[in-house]
């Protein structure tokens, strides 16, 4: 039986109320959670002594295969989802890596081993300065405004740190390798930086290294030298050309890595004074370094950039 409606039904002349509506919540966007860095480095040592074990030519397949299992392993891959290739890219380039490899002593890379170090740690730099912009060219590096050329600080003794700037042409590469012959153990085995010119944060950076390390190395050790600044990303490939394993992206081509001479402090005693004052800058959070043998990879992390331009713009009294 139907059971009439008690609805006076439509009226004429009234409109009815319409719906009410839901206001939506707002959402705030979720920022994933930083990679835990210091369980990433302790995966890749891991991972580096089994590739150390697997350095034949013979063992090609059997490296991809454990690239694949400790790659997709939370710990490093939580840092390589970081980055923008993500786990896939940062695997199929580190396997084009390995495939154009040559072993060299005169490089960073001397085998397979530093190789897989070097590309895997300085993953980190990409992540702590993934939305800052590359220098793709040699003219940005020389006009970014963010960028200071260092010879106008040395003149004025404002640098407590050395550098040699690379010669250009025939005859200032003669003259660097008379010099050379003359006194080998003079300066370091370098060819000297490129480019000139660093963010005011890493000469804070640079300055407060090269003072510890005065006073901490035995007496008559000499000042910090660097052998690597800012550079372009046209450069690298230009240093891949020549067979080193210059890698791209890379923190020098952000302005926010440099490469520290250690091998040479040795015949000094202060070599590894300089390195437990890196890696102890490591731990603090404040750096991140790379053991690329002769040299050392050092970037700043992020957490670090408002002290030291706070202390760039005190030493410089800007």
């Amino acid at each position: 039986m139907r059971v009439p409606s008690r609805s006076p039904g439509p009226q004429p002349g009234v409109t009815p109320p319409a719906p009410a509506r839901r206001t939506p919540v707002p959402t705030r966007a979720l920022r994933p959670a930083a990679p835990d860095l210091d369980a990433y480095r302790e995966a890749v040592a891991e991972l580096l002594v089994e590739v150390g074990a697997l350095a034949g030519t013979a063992a090609t397949a059997a490296r991809q295969v454990l690239l694949d299992q400790r790659l997709h392993e939370p710990a490093i891959a939580d840092v390589l989802d970081a980055t923008d290739q993500g786990v896939l890219g940062a695997r199929e380039t580190l396997l084009l890596e390995l495939a154009r490899h040559q072993p060299d002593d005169r490089t960073s890379a001397a085998d397979l081993t530093a190789l897989v170090r070097i590309y895997l740690l300085s993953r980190i730099d990409l992540v702590w300065w993934r939305d800052a912009p590359l220098l793709r060219t040699d003219e940005q590096v020389d006009t970014h405004p963010d960028l200071i050329d260092l010879e106008w600080l040395r003149r004025r003794g404002l640098l407590g740190f050395r550098y040699r700037e690379q010669p250009a042409g025939a005859l200032g590469r003669g003259v660097h390798a008379v010099r050379r012959r003359l006194l080998p153990e003079a300066t370091p085995r370098t060819t000297g930086v490129p480019f000139r010119r660093t963010r005011r944060e890493i000469v804070a950076l640079l300055n407060d290294l090269a003072r510890e390390f005065a006073r901490s190395a035995p007496p008559g050790t000499p000042p910090l030298w660097v052998t690597s600044l800012a550079h372009s990303a046209e450069h690298q490939y230009r240093l891949r050309r020549l067979g080193y394993p210059a890698m791209l992206p890379s923190g020098h081509c952000l302005g926010w890595a440099v490469d520290l001479e250690l091998a040479w402090y040795a015949r000094f005693g202060a070599r590894d004074v300089l390195a437990e004052i890196l890696l102890a800058r490591q731990a603090a959070g404040e750096l991140n370094v790379i053991d690329e043998g002769p040299a050392w990879h050092v970037c700043l992390a992020p957490a670090a950039q408002a002290r030291l331009r706070s202390a760039y713009e005190a030493e410089m009294g800007v």
